[in-house]
């Protein structure tokens, strides 16, 4: 199929060639979003294996068709992607995306709030800033969506996350207040006063306040003011009515815990609070209970290759833990993408998973689960799964086309769509990389002189 392609795919095709120069010119594309790929590895992102020599196609930015044998009408533009790949775009779900610029400086960092007066009415939305480095960074990566979450800080409740694009000049938010964190667990115990008990006690008694407010009628009370929260409640108004959504279960709520003894309180929480949407953060040791989560259908949100007893809780972790529970029929995805384990690592983190399915003794998972890991589950657990996360026909043209097998450490992004518009690969570590590959004197910093 000889058609002409466009000259636009031509300059973003060329990845890590664009010149530095275009790092704030924003990219040109069809302003339909009309389009379509072909010549290329299909990967859908659904668990299943990829499709080669497939094609995908796109109108209003939106996939109509991917996979084997689709039909190019004739007149889309088509991009040639012999010998390479695409999958949707990857989701990273609990980063800080947006949040932090440098995180060793406090005034750029607004990922927690120490001495505030509010925990679980935190909402991160508020204060994300697409123009943060790390976006860019994360964008250039093949991260087209992600959740951002708080740091608990000062109380068990972090607060409400949030779930954004990562386009470029897009929004900030694409869904506020998405989900609820709370941290149970060593961490949780810690901020409740220094024990489990404590954490657990105080969790349920905030899911109580919460249910008593949204049951309240409007009316006055004897002094003539709205009602308000009772005078032995613990949670402030605001905190109580944040967790309206969540008990009510119009909100997930991220739970975040360990070991096995503390992921069956969390199930046990769900039986207490039927309306609850649970979502387990973490799980080191999930594999030891994996059939109890599948049979709750609660999702997970794990590390990857968290494999070594830093703490108590983590005794029994092993690299085979996302593995095994998936063995078992639990939804995981890969989460918690702070500090040193960016988004930018999780076609790295997911590769591991599928070498590890080759070593003896080891659960691991194939190609198309791993994939399915960084890309639909995640975008299912964050509230869009049946929007973006996937190249099935109707969701959002998140794509990236790589140069490789996305799931091996050499590949790269060449070309991303977020909406089926073409987005900027350029962001500062490849104004860096421009700078000193060819370094001319008047460029250099003075110390440098």
């Amino acid at each position: 199929m000889k058609r002409t392609a466009l000259a636009l795919a031509a300059l973003l095709l060329a990845g890590t060639a664009i010149p530095a120069t275009a790092a704030d010119a924003p990219s040109k594309a069809p302003p339909s979003g009309d389009f379509a790929v072909t010549n290329v590895t299909v990967a859908i992102g659904d668990g299943s294996a990829p499709i080669r020599g497939g094609a995908v196609v796109v109108r209003g930015g939106r996939i109509v068709a991917a996979g084997k044998d689709v039909a190019v009408p004739a007149e889309l533009p088509v991009i040639d992607g012999t010998g390479k790949w695409v999958t949707p775009g990857l989701v990273s779900a609990m980063t800080d995306l947006g949040l932090v610029d440098v995180g060793a400086v406090e005034e750029s960092n607004d990922s927690y709030a120490g001495t505030a007066r509010f925990s679980a009415g935190l909402d991160v939305s508020l204060a994300i800033d697409n123009d943060a480095p790390p976006v860019a960074v994360s964008r250039a990566s093949g991260i087209t969506r992600a959740g951002v979450a708080p740091i608990a800080a000062n109380a068990i409740f972090a607060g409400q996350g949030a779930v954004i694009d990562l386009a470029q000049n897009g929004p900030d938010a694409v869904q506020p207040r998405a989900f609820q964190l709370v941290e149970l667990g060593e961490r949780g115990a810690d901020l409740a006063g220094g024990s489990r008990v404590a954490a657990q006690a105080l969790l349920r008694n905030a899911l109580r306040e919460a249910r008593e407010l949204a049951q309240r009628k409007p009316g006055k009370d004897t002094e003539g003011l709205t009602l308000g929260q009772p005078s032995d409640a613990l949670l402030s108004r605001a905190d109580a009515a944040a967790l309206i959504p969540v008990v009510t279960g119009k909100q997930p709520l991220f739970v975040h815990v360990e070991r096995a003894a503390d992921i069956r309180g969390v199930l046990a929480l769900g039986r207490e609070f039927p309306a609850l949407r649970l979502v387990i953060v973490g799980a080191g040791e999930g594999w030891r209970v994996a059939n109890e989560i599948a049979a709750a259908k609660v999702p997970v949100l794990a590390s990857a290759l968290a494999d070594l007893p830093g703490s108590f809780e983590t005794l029994a972790a092993t690299q085979s833990n996302v593995g095994r529970m998936t063995a078992a029929g639990v939804k995981v995805a890969l989460g918690g993408f702070y500090d040193n384990d960016q988004p930018r690592y999780a076609p790295q983190f997911a590769g591991n998973l599928v070498g590890l399915s080759r070593v003896p003794g080891a659960t691991g998972l194939s190609w198309g689960q791993a994939l399915a890991a960084i890309t639909s589950i995640p975008a299912e657990i964050l509230g869009g799964g049946s929007t973006f996360g996937s190249l099935k026909p109707g969701f959002v043209a998140d794509m990236v086309l790589w140069d490789g097998d996305p799931l091996e450490i050499s590949t790269g992004a060449v070309t991303i769509f977020i909406d089926g518009k073409p987005q900027s690969l350029v962001n500062h570590q490849s104004r860096l990389r421009q700078r000193y590959r060819y370094p001319k004197e008047s460029g250099l910093p003075k110390a440098y002189e």
